[in-house]
């Protein structure tokens, strides 16, 4: 194997790496933000699961955060508004890095 072709796949390998960290963030981060407004709503313990699992899904919509934000939106409509909404966000994400780059 060629030095070129050793530094490709050193390449594609460490791309492939920092793609899974990536879902593995968001992820975490998109069940944490279900847990903190199944809260808000008071959902029971099963339909709480349920919930994170439907915000986890919400998130394959489309590229970025906004899917996930939009359904935050509607479904805490009259509980808190956006900037809590984005806070949040920003805050579960901070938490889900933490987490998945100390274990």
């Amino acid at each position: 194997m060629s030095t070129f072709d050793e530094r490709k796949d050193g390449f594609e390998n460490k791309f492939a790496h920092e793609q899974n960290i990536t879902f593995k963030i968001e992820a975490l981060r998109n069940k944490l933000l279900g847990a903190w407004a199944a809260e808000l709503k008071g959902l029971d313990e099963d339909k709480t699961q349920q919930y994170i699992k439907d915000v986890v899904k919400s998130d394959i919509q489309e590229a970025g955060d906004e899917d996930v934000f939009r359904k935050l939106k509607a479904d805490l409509e009259g509980i808190v508004d956006e900037q809590v909404i984005r806070a949040k966000m920003n805050e579960c994400l901070q938490a889900a890095k933490d987490r998945v780059s100390s274990g």
